[in-house]
């Protein structure tokens, strides 16, 4: 499959401390007709940290069901645990996932060459393609563009999930791999300059919301070639883009589905609610753009 465009970074809904069924199928078909290009359940944004594994392979299944083919399914299957990360790869690739996405280790802080035998063990033990996920101020290690470099010559290692919020490391990436290895942009705000130093997608955040309009900044930018229109589209999102990380995500983005009337405003400690400022804001955030749902 070819990764290209807006890949959304799906929220898990809970209702009563629970996974909500409804709320999940309801968001999918949201993404679907938003016309994004896959979906990534069991990442940062989903929770995954907080789900148990009997959750974290139901969340999967759930994908992989309302999906229908329409779409390839990245299922988060990261741990700071090599053994527990290959455990869940094989878990989601039985599930019937199209790609696995694999954070760096966090906590552990292995150096570069403990990152290489890490994901060059599961690559070899799980045989479906892997994402990589670099996201130092998550794990607090950066994994080198050499690092990645070395990772992309193994064959089922097909890209990365760039998060490391430098757009010299994606120059030095694209440079390294000769622009053979798919870069996808881990940062909504770093989207559209990342497009033109090698990235061709985003893992997004904000397309939980807005899939059209990041579909739309994608295709201005790589498929119509409209500079001009992709900036203009960029800086239009621009509050949005920041707005959503007013606080550890996905809090706030799960707090604007709630007031789009999506989901419930529920969360997993130690994850809790916005600060009521920080909930006002939002609210008025998403009003600006029209998305609060109507009364």
């Amino acid at each position: 499959m070819d990764l290209k465009g807006i890949y959304t970074a799906l929220v898990t809904p809970f209702k009563d401390a629970k996974l909500d069924e409804k709320a999940f199928r309801n968001l999918i078909e949201f993404q679907l007709k938003g016309g994004i290009n896959g979906v990534v359940p069991c990442g940062t944004t989903g929770e995954a940290p907080t789900l148990s594994y009997e959750e974290h392979e139901k969340v999967i299944e759930l994908t992989v069901k309302y999906v229908k083919n329409k779409v390839p399914v990245i299922a988060g299957t990261g741990s700071n645990s090599t053994q527990e990360a290959i455990e869940l790869t094989e878990g989601a690739k039985k599930l019937g996932a199209d790609f696995c996405l694999l954070t760096t280790p966090y906590y552990n802080k292995p150096s570069q060459e403990g990152l290489y035998q890490h994901f060059k063990a599961i690559a070899e033990a799980v045989n479906i393609p892997l994402i990589l996920y670099n996201i130092p101020g998550r794990t607090g290690i950066n994994m080198t563009p050499e690092t990645i470099f070395r990772l992309s010559r193994i064959k089922n290692i097909v890209g990365i999930k760039e998060a490391a919020g430098s757009l010299t490391q994606v120059s030095e990436i694209y440079r390294l791999t000769k622009g053979t290895f798919t870069i996808l942009s881990g940062d909504d705000n770093l989207f559209l300059p990342m497009m033109s130093l090698g990235a061709v997608g985003v893992i997004s955040v904000l397309s939980n919301i807005m899939p059209k309009e990041l579909q739309s900044l994608y295709k201005a930018f790589l498929i119509e070639k409209n500079i001009r229109k992709a900036m203009n589209m960029h800086t239009r999102l621009m509050p949005l883009f920041q707005g959503i990380f007013v606080e550890t995500n996905p809090i706030p983005i799960k707090e604007a589905l709630a007031y789009m009337g999506m989901i419930k405003k529920e969360f997993r400690l130690p994850l809790c609610p916005l600060s009521d400022a920080n909930s006002r804001f939002i609210k008025g955030l998403l009003g600006e753009y029209g998305l609060l749902k109507k009364k």
